[in-house]
């Protein structure tokens, strides 16, 4: 017997997800109730229960469902910091709320990377930078960890939890984003750069 969740089913996970999206990004983890999510969603509150166990196991689908659509819709090249930062930002401007949601979570102290189930995916991702590290075209005056660290910070400055007064949104003048595009392709490359070799 399959246990392939029906259509109904999907349709009814998808609409908690989508109202929970909403009060997790407005109100935090603490501040967000389950009872005005599953009334957002049409549902009742044992409904949601049952698919996600409690309000922190939501607060986790929440968060995989945005970081899973951010890192596939970026693909990650080590080779190519510059161009993977600028398609971070464009994700960030496109899905807010992620960025939001992860504010939320450092200050009330959830661990993101618990949440997200793929963790090998930035394990990866370390591995490709120590690569490129060793092969030349990244400095390896830094550990890979912080590099990735560092590009993900400089990619969401203007972001609406980085330091930047507005927050980027998606339907800025297509010349804002164009510019801090600019300005981040040139900022990576030249932070993560291999020094020049002395005479």
């Amino acid at each position: 017997m399959s246990t392939r969740p029906t259509r109904k089913s999907d349709v009814t996970r998808r609409r908690l997800l989508d109202a929970a999206t909403v009060d997790f990004a407005a109100h935090g983890i603490a501040g967000a109730r389950v009872d005005r999510i599953a009334a957002a969603a049409g549902v009742n509150k044992a409904q949601l229960y049952a698919y996600f166990g409690d309000k922190l196991g939501l607060f986790g689908a929440v968060f995989r469902l945005h970081a899973d659509a951010v890192v596939d819709s970026v693909p990650f090249t080590a080779e190519d910091l510059p161009g993977y930062a600028v398609g971070l930002y464009a994700a960030a401007a496109e899905r807010p709320e992620l960025v939001r949601l992860a504010a939320w979570a450092r200050l009330e102290g959830v661990v993101t990377e618990r949440l997200v189930t793929d963790t090998s995916a930035v394990a990866a991702k370390h591995r490709a930078i120590a690569e490129a590290q060793r092969a030349g075209p990244v400095t390896a005056t830094m550990e890979p960890e912080d590099v990735l660290t560092l590009v993900i910070a400089m990619a969401l400055a203007w972001s609406p939890g980085g330091p930047s007064a507005p927050s980027a949104a998606s339907d800025d003048p297509s010349s804002d984003h164009a510019r801090r595009k600019k300005a981040l392709f040139a900022a990576v490359s030249g932070a993560f750069a291999p020094a020049p070799r002395g005479p």
